[in-house]
């Protein structure tokens, strides 16, 4: 029969939001709420003579990456930017996340990110403003 410590105990402390840190644009972020990314390339199998392929092709490979930030944190982005212009007009920079959980440091680093445009989401009864921007991004490098 398994212990409850047996049980919590085969990973120990799990990682979670309260374990991870975000650098962009040469400083740690504290105003945000989410961020995403992932990457691929296209796979799909060649075929020949039978119906079994005969190998496997590779097409492109995409990063894609999103950001929700606070209110706040866009003010401070925009304000160090030149009058009427918005976050896209930032030149591309690496995000680099960390994880940090069970005396283990994980790295990625999101490169060359882009905001590609700026918005505003906000309704009745928030109690903060969040808005999530999609990046363009170049790459991303896992565990660094």
């Amino acid at each position: 029969m398994a212990t409850a410590s047996s049980l919590i105990n085969k990973f120990g402390k799990m990682a979670g939001w309260n374990s991870v840190t975000l650098n962009m644009l040469g400083r740690d972020v504290e105003a945000i709420t989410a961020i995403a990314y992932d990457d691929s390339v296209e796979k799909e199998n060649v075929y020949g003579a039978g119906k079994f392929p005969v190998g496997r092709g590779e097409g492109n490979y995409a990063a894609k990456a999103s950001i929700t930030i606070l209110k706040e944190e866009v003010n401070a982005l925009q304000n160090s930017l030149p009058p009427t212009m918005g976050l896209d007009s930032i030149a591309p920079f690496p995000i680099v996340v960390e994880y940090e959980y069970n005396g283990f440091k994980k790295k990625d680093i999101i490169h060359n990110c882009e905001f590609k445009g700026n918005g505003v989401d906000v309704k009745q009864n928030d109690k903060s403003i969040a808005t999530k921007f999609d990046l363009v991004v170049s790459h991303i490098w896992w565990n660094v």
